[in-house]
């Protein structure tokens, strides 16, 4: 019965290692090869040290990135970071343009109490 006591501690805590280090990692790790493999030539990507280009080769094992329209650079597949989605980019380029409207209607308004104090 002292034999069970004893090993319940380094059993429990070799069951919270696992719950809160390991299976998180492999499940990120899961998520990236699922990445690099759905991945397709046109697909808007970053690499893992920041590279933003366009997919323009695949092989097996590299990635030839555009990023301006004379330079292509080869990557390994495991450097993607993520796919940027057309769709992302539009929600944050009308959100940009909102906060613009927000900032003319401010000057304005700035510009009319001028006005009104002269």
């Amino acid at each position: 019965m002292e034999a069970i006591g004893s090993l319940a501690l380094p059993i429990l805590f070799i069951g919270v290692l696992y719950l809160l280090l390991i299976r998180p990692q492999q499940k990120r790790t899961k998520e990236h090869k699922n990445l690099v493999q759905s991945l397709s030539v046109g697909d808007d990507v970053v690499t893992i040290g920041g590279m933003h280009g366009r997919v323009a080769d695949l092989t097996d094992e590299t990635m030839d990135l555009e990023v301006t329209d004379d330079i292509i650079l080869r990557f390994q597949r495991t450097s993607l970071a993520r796919v940027v989605r057309d769709d992302v980019i539009e929600d944050v380029d009308d959100d940009v343009a909102d906060d613009e409207d927000l900032v003319d209607d401010a000057v304005d308004a700035d510009d009319a109490d001028d006005a009104d104090e002269k």
